[in-house]
């Protein structure tokens, strides 16, 4: 569902110098999977996420979702993702129900569609009554819910997530938990980024860890665990940082 081959990505400083923000990245997501990217600060994590979504041309290699290449066809792949972003804002005087409906709309979903979709995700995300409140009332966790089901209102069969909880509490978080499981149980092809390690390694099935735009090591956590002799991503990112990539791979 979701494939990235060779992606690189290349940009010009001041200089006339160049930067390699992403080197030559290969991975992919099979439905029914998540998938976790990971890496500190600056290792490449976002401009990936932006050239698969086609916000950003690749300097080099591919990435395509559904068959669709992100660099040629960037309108297919996006009715066919959901993101959720910790930078992403609401519409402070819409309620929660017409912003719901607006992005429905936005991505052409029947009305009668949209409302039994807004419907079900309520129930699943604990909206019900919240959906007539404007969403400029509401809290930091009860924005995410929103958030949540802002991204799957149209039923994609891929989602990216950045970061999803943070800024949460410890029952926002757990609501974000139980949303990806809900992902993997609709067979959706699921990305996560995040730098909370221990969460990542309860939610995903399978990792690739970036370090300066390179994607040094990838597996599932019991591969992972016999290539660097570490038992925890923590572990793992201190062995990366510590040692660089050439020992990694």
């Amino acid at each position: 569902m979701i494939e990235v081959r060779g992606l690189s990505k290349r940009f010009p400083l001041p200089d006339g110098r160049e930067v390699l923000a992403v080197d030559d990245v290969s991975f992919a997501v099979r439905e029914g999977e998540v998938y976790g990217l990971l890496g500190p600060n600056g290792a490449g994590k976002t401009t990936t996420i932006r050239m698969l979504l086609g916000l950003l041309q690749p300097t080099s290699g591919e990435a395509a979702i559904g068959g669709f290449l992100s660099s040629q066809n960037p309108e297919e792949v996006k009715r066919r993702v959901g993101l959720v972003s910790a930078s992403a804002g609401v519409y402070q005087w819409l309620s929660v129900r017409e912003m719901l409906m607006f992005f429905a709309d936005v991505y052409g979903v029947p009305v009668d569609l949209a409302e039994q979709e807004l419907q079900r995700l309520s129930k699943i995300l604990g909206l019900d009554e919240l959906l007539d409140r404007r969403c400029g009332t509401l809290s930091t966790g009860q924005k995410q819910r929103l958030h949540l089901a802002r991204a799957l209102i149209h039923a994609p069969p891929v989602m990216l997530l950045d970061e999803p909880t943070l800024g949460l509490d410890v029952l926002g978080s757990q609501v974000v938990h139980e949303y990806m499981a809900h992902l993997r149980d609709q067979g959706k092809a699921v990305i996560l980024s995040t730098h909370h390690l221990d969460e990542a390694e309860r939610l995903c099935d399978r990792f690739g860890l970036l370090h300066r735009g390179r994607l040094v090591i990838e597996g599932t956590l019991g591969e992972l665990r016999e290539q660097t002799g570490c038992q925890g991503l923590v572990q793992m990112f201190l062995k990366l940082s510590h040692t660089g990539p050439a020992l990694m791979i």
